[in-house]
């Protein structure tokens, strides 16, 4: 019997397994590491990092809702130069496979982080979050403007040059996303990371005002899964060669698989894991016995199947 290639790829980079961490859901995954091996997962992609520590946003910074929650971090973080001297060697001490994250907020600060981490060996991929607000364009998200994210991507394209791939992180609170998913590609990224949180807001019935300080928050959790299914779906059937991290609501195999049949090469858990911090290798054993079950010799065999026509 042949053996089942649970292996994957993303850009031009090869992972074992396909299911990943979520940016932002385990910081650098120290805190998972204590509960499963960090290696036997396909990647960790560590929480978007920016030129100069953060403090994040005010407080409160998280809330409940049906099926889901509300986050509103502010990318807090140590900056990239603590990050790249701490984190990175941490991770890859755990021979953890390690996509990068890099948030940035003017498109220099996007290739000065990309320089940096060039320099750095042993990282598997660069994910280029551009769903975080642009200051110089009145806080527009990046990921909304398709001239603005053609030129990040662009930017951090020439910075590295073919040395690491790229991986596009989009936001779904946008009209067209094939479009704006096609001209990042045309500027460089080799693969895309669907879908980033859904904006959204809570009123605090007891204050009458907004709960999050910072008024709204990224919604993540099973309420949004059949919105990454879709994003995933479209972007796909426009761009089928390239490949695609899926991520939102995942938590379970099945949820997993939904998102690998409508085109994803990956999948990132992010917010399940906060319920149960063995979720992800739960999910991807769970990944693997159905792909098995459903006839598959590879993951490969089902990315993107439900496009396929009924014969």
């Amino acid at each position: 019997m042949k053996e089942f290639d649970f292996g994957t790829n993303l850009g031009g980079a090869w992972f074992p397994a396909p299911i990943f961490t979520a940016s932002g859901c385990a910081s650098s995954g120290k805190e998972l590491a204590q509960f499963f091996a960090l290696k036997d997962i396909g990647a960790v992609v560590t929480k978007s990092v920016m030129t100069k520590p953060r403090y994040g946003r005010p407080t409160p910074r998280m809330a409940e809702t049906p099926s889901g929650m509300l986050n509103s971090i502010g990318l807090q973080g140590p900056g990239i130069d603590s990050f790249l001297a701490n984190d990175v060697p941490w991770l890859l001490e755990q021979k953890a496979r390690v996509i990068v994250s890099i948030a940035g907020e003017t498109v220099e600060e996007y290739s000065t982080l990309a320089r940096k981490v060039r320099g750095i060996s042993g990282i598997s991929a660069l994910e280029v979050n551009i769903s975080c607000p642009n200051v110089e364009n009145r806080g527009l998200v990046f990921a909304c403007d398709p001239e603005a994210s053609r030129r990040v991507i662009d930017g951090v394209r020439k910075t590295i040059g073919g040395e690491i791939p790229i991986i596009a992180k989009l936001t779904p609170d946008v009209t067209n996303l094939p479009s704006i998913a096609s001209g990042v590609v045309d500027a460089g990224a080799d693969g895309l990371a669907l879908i980033n949180t859904v904006l959204g807001m809570v009123i605090n019935l007891e204050t009458l005002r907004p709960h999050l300080g910072g008024k709204t928050g990224g919604l993540s959790g099973p309420a949004i899964r059949p919105v990454a299914v879709r994003a995933i779906y479209q972007v796909h059937e426009a761009l089928p060669n390239t490949p695609i991290l899926g991520m939102g609501g995942v938590s379970s195999g099945r949820d997993a698989l939904e998102l690998i049949l409508a085109g994803a090469s990956g999948v990132s858990v992010g917010t399940a894991s906060f319920g149960s911090p063995t979720a992800i290798p739960t999910i991807q054993n769970e990944l693997r016995d159905l792909l098995i079950a459903k006839g598959f010799n590879s993951l490969k065999q089902a990315v993107g199947y439900a496009h396929r026509e009924v014969s």
